[in-house]
């Protein structure tokens, strides 16, 4: 039976009766929570917050990591009718209060003490009522969550379990406010029957079931985390929850996962150490070798196949299962969503063997509208539309759709509701288009579109894509809106570039001291004039601004999904971008000038 809602997905976990639902270190083990377990802490939960007397369509915020207490509220909270808000644990006081403010939440569950201070400095802006923590903190302002979860009934409760079935699709599961790179967040306004529609199809083609393992490291807050979670629970699929990026190497190794979901920026730290690792000789013929037998071998690998030459066997061997072993060598599923992957860093991970099934989506979309399968996979290209979802592209490129999935308005925004659709169709704000076989590619955001004052139309995503390959590129942004030419910012990927400086005999005091160094802006010049050969004359980056720091969620360049604030960073910069254009203009008259002396 397909599930209907969120809820008959908890109670397909609850009836499989697994005694290895999800897995979380307690020290120096890792601690299985089964499926009776799993409905006791729920119901627990769920009852407390019925007591305290929530209701369907009341709002509860979830403010922590991933952890299986994440899950726990979450699944008391839809069994009840009640609205779930996720929020970034990366948010600062003031925007912790504009979404529960915006949202008027009435729980809100945390994580640590770090987050309950946060919350509770604000909590008199807001109409919270009750605060639960998670940890067990010294504290008189918050009910432990715990000790709710323990009080949970040992055998079924018939009376939750019929209220937990009175819920329908129509009616409201989530309010999740996008990670906004411009502008406020908004809530999109996401259905049971938004979210289960999703789900239902977006594992079609994937073989996953009980058994296997995946790591839940992306945040819960974001839709596609939740989303993979939820699809994987309701396969069977055990959960191994990972609370901080940091910690992921060590639980790789520890877990040894099945399934691997990541955003563009993990596959992008990977590439970058080993990178890092495959310098001198030998060891960099040895890795150019056996990268170019993995190329050479890349069809086999994108339809499923493992390649059968001794040559390919030997690196992998050498180079190859040495990759797979840091990603704890069980791996067969690998897929990627949150941002687009980039096309080189795609053939990379394909010549190692591994075939990353790129989707794409969005917050509206409850989020996958696409995605390449086992069954139907092209490179650079982002899958075809799941069955149930329509997509066309709109005459000036923009990608929009339609279906089940699509979300029903903007939390308290009737005109921005109205101008997210045409004709019922959503307008994703992406530009890209369908090919004969059904594929769909994504080119970059129609809102992040350059367009220089000669009229030439720059797609920034893929030119950046290739630059961050580069090992000593941290991040870049790309500029030229109504400007004559394209330039970029790099932020340097500051450890590779120190060692790089010590190595080169540069001293310097301070990272902006080093990112002035001539040698250094040679260095990256020179980088970028590598990215330059492969782009068309209007889209080369004539001028490089080197900043002396890295872009962070926490500094406001990226959002908590690791995502450009191109905005964000353009105003951080924009007296020294301003600069680097009137230099440009002054270096070109002065140029001209010197023409005409010398004609």
């Amino acid at each position: 039976m397909k599930p209907q809602t969120i809820n008959d997905i908890f109670f397909t976990i609850v009836e499989r009766g697994l005694g290895q639902v999800m897995l979380f270190r307690n020290a120096n083990q890792w601690v299985p929570i089964s499926s009776r377990e799993f409905y006791q802490q729920v119901t627990g939960v769920a009852r407390m917050l019925r007591e305290w007397g929530l209701t369907k369509g009341d709002r509860l915020a979830i403010l922590s990591e991933n952890r299986p207490e994440w899950a726990v509220a979450d699944f008391a909270s839809l069994l009840l009718g009640v609205v779930v808000v996720p929020i970034y644990t990366t948010l600062t006081a003031s925007q912790t209060a504009f979404i529960l403010c915006d949202s008027g939440a009435k729980v809100v569950v945390v994580s640590t003490e770090k987050q309950l201070e946060k919350v509770l400095s604000i909590r008199d802006q807001t109409a919270v009522e009750q605060v639960v923590v998670m940890d067990q903190v010294e504290t008189l302002d918050a009910m432990h969550m715990h000790r709710l979860m323990q009080d949970g009934p040992a055998e079924r409760d018939p009376e939750l379990d019929a209220r937990a079935r009175t819920i329908t699709g129509d009616d409201l599961a989530s309010i999740i406010y996008t990670s906004g790179t411009t502008g406020d967040a908004k809530g999109v306004q996401l259905t049971h029957g938004n979210l289960t529609s999703n789900i239902q199809h977006s594992l079609d083609g994937f073989v996953v079931g009980p058994g296997q393992i995946s790591i839940s490291f992306l945040p819960l807050s974001h839709v596609t985390a939740r989303h993979a979670d939820f699809a994987l629970l309701h396969r069977g699929v055990t959960l191994a929850y990972c609370p901080f990026l940091e910690q992921l190497p060590q639980v790789l190794l520890e877990v040894r996962p099945d399934i691997f979901v990541a955003v563009p920026r993990v596959y992008e730290k990977i590439y970058g150490q080993v990178q890092q690792k495959a310098t001198g000789f030998p060891k960099r013929t040895i890795y150019r070798w056996a990268l170019s037998v993995g190329e050479a071998h890349r069809p086999e690998i994108l339809a499923g196949k493992v390649p059968a030459s001794l040559r390919w066997k030997v690196a992998n061997k050498l180079v190859f299962s040495q990759v797979h072993a840091r990603l704890g060598g069980n791996a067969k599923i690998f897929v990627s969503g949150g941002a687009p992957l980039g096309k080189e860093l795609a053939e990379w991970y394909a010549n190692i063997g591994i075939r990353i099934h790129e989707g794409y989506g969005l917050t509206e979309t409850s989020p996958v509208i696409a995605i390449n399968t086992p069954g139907a996979h092209k490179m650079g290209t982002v899958g075809r539309p799941l069955s149930n979802v329509e997509v066309q592209i709109a005459d000036d490129g923009e990608i929009l759709v339609r279906g089940p999935s699509v979300f029903r308005a903007y939390w308290k925004r009737p005109e921005e509701t109205r101008n997210a659709f045409v004709d019922g169709w959503f307008k994703t704000g992406d530009i890209g288009n369908v090919d004969e076989e059904g594929f769909l590619s994504v080119t970059d955001r129609k809102k992040d579109l350059l367009k220089t004052s000669g009229g030439k139309f720059i797609a920034p995503q893929p030119i950046e894509n290739s630059l961050k390959l580069h090992t000593l590129i941290g991040t870049s942004v790309v500029l030229g809106d109504r400007r004559k030419f394209a330039s970029v910012i790099i932020a340097p990927h500051f450890p590779l570039l120190e060692d790089w400086a010590r190595a080169n005999h540069i001293t310097y005091s301070s990272r902006e001291e080093l990112v002035a160094n001539l040698k250094v802006k040679a260095l990256y010049e020179s980088i970028v004039s590598e990215v330059n050969r492969g782009l068309a004359r209007y889209e080369t980056l004539k001028r490089v601004l080197l900043v002396p720091e890295e872009f962070t969620a926490d500094n406001g360049t990226l959002t908590p999904t690791m995502k450009l604030r191109r905005r964000a960073i353009e105003e951080r910069y924009r007296k020294r971008i301003s600069e680097l254009y009137e230099e440009a203009e002054v270096s070109a008259v002065v140029k001209e000038r010197a023409f005409r002396r010398g004609a």
